[in-house]
């Protein structure tokens, strides 16, 4: 085992198969009884890959999918572990994408005051974002993950052979984390990004977004200041997926950060923060590889109304995190309903790269 070294409190481990270190890991831990919390994918695609390495333990299965992020689900995952007689030396596994790592995260947080849990995350969604930091929760009322608590892990496993049981619309989903990595906290590396020629997905990029998560995370743990910057997209990025997960067309969740990201850069450049150069270079690579989605003017008035339940927001304003520039964020910046219409206006128009900077 062969943690990376991050400023954080318990270990980050990145491998191309985790069986061994895993095991190896909890051969050494004090656990009344062991759980492992898979859904109904992770069950058939990667729990095989660690079954015959784990000790002796209980498994939880539960619907795949953000639209089980609910208190429902926790329900039977806490009835499973009462069922079990789990006491609060019990151990949880959380085997999947983010979805699972926050909700089964939540449930070892909340059952009995709080059991420890381990993160596998199994997509790259997860691998370079939700499976570090302590935020866990479930989506209340259409609204995503407005329910939760913070809680850091015992440990994190992060295996890329999870990432080959996955299908090419999900990895390019979660590498919206690491634009958005780039963009708020690493210039070099985004200017890197522009002149590849696909979106690098290797170990060294995983390394590479942990790092610049991990730094944010340890110096605000509990998100009072710097720690919003890593929130960056995900102001109209949440809204986008709440308001498609209820109507016509589900978006994944990497794809409405995507289109948050361009949008919320949108809001940078009209207040002068980004030049439109830097614009047109963030909206084009987000047009590249994302799906295009088509709003009308009804559309965008409840999506901006579905920012107003953010989080974040404080004395009734709806806060956003903005660029500052490539590479820098400007936290707690009051947008109206209106600027993140006009945003939204922009995802139905596709941009294309002239020239450099201007």
């Amino acid at each position: 085992m062969n943690p990376l070294n991050l400023p954080l409190a318990y270990p980050i481990v990145v491998e191309g198969n985790i069986a061994y270190s895993l095991s190896l890991f909890l051969s050494r831990q004090h656990y009344s009884q062991l759980f492992v919390l898979c859904d109904t994918h992770t069950q058939q695609h990667c729990y095989p890959l660690l079954q015959a390495s784990l000790p002796t333990h209980h498994l939880i299965s539960i619907p795949a999918g953000e639209a089980h992020k609910t208190l429902d689900t926790c329900r039977q995952i806490w009835e499973q572990l009462t069922a079990h007689a789990a006491d609060r030396s019990a151990l949880l596994i959380n085997l999947g994408g983010g979805v699972l790592c926050d909700m089964g995260g939540f449930c070892a947080a909340t059952y009995k005051r709080g059991i420890r849990f381990i993160h596998c995350p199994t997509t790259l969604l997860s691998q370079l974002d939700a499976s570090i930091g302590g935020k866990l929760g479930v989506d209340f009322m259409g609204l995503k993950n407005h329910i939760g608590v913070f809680q850091d892990p015992l440990a994190v496993f992060i295996g890329t052979v999870f990432l080959q049981t996955l299908p090419s619309r999900e990895i390019t989903a979660g590498f919206a984390e690491h634009i958005k990595h780039l963009l708020i906290a690493d210039e070099a590396g985004w200017q890197e990004l522009l002149q590849a020629d696909s979106l690098p997905i290797h170990p060294a990029t995983i390394a590479r977004s942990l790092g610049i998560k991990a730094g944010i995370v340890a110096a605000d743990p509990h998100e009072k200041g710097l720690r919003k910057a890593l929130n960056f997209g995900h102001t109209i990025g949440h809204a986008l997926e709440s308001y498609f997960l209820q109507s016509r067309q589900a978006l994944l969740h990497g794809e409405a950060v995507a289109l948050g990201i361009k949008a919320e850069a949108y809001i940078s450049l009209q207040r002068g923060y980004i030049q439109p150069g830097e614009y047109r270079q963030i909206a084009a690579l987000i047009d590249a590889h994302y799906p295009a989605v088509t709003l009308n003017k009804e559309d965008m008035k409840a999506i901006a109304t579905l920012c107003v339940q953010d989080k974040k927001n404080e004395g009734g304003k709806i806060l956003c995190t903005l660029l500052g520039g490539i590479g820098k964020v400007r936290i707690n910046e009051a947008v109206s309903k209106e600027e993140i219409e006009q945003a939204l206006l922009q995802t139905n128009v596709p941009v294309q790269i002239h020239g450099n900077h201007e």
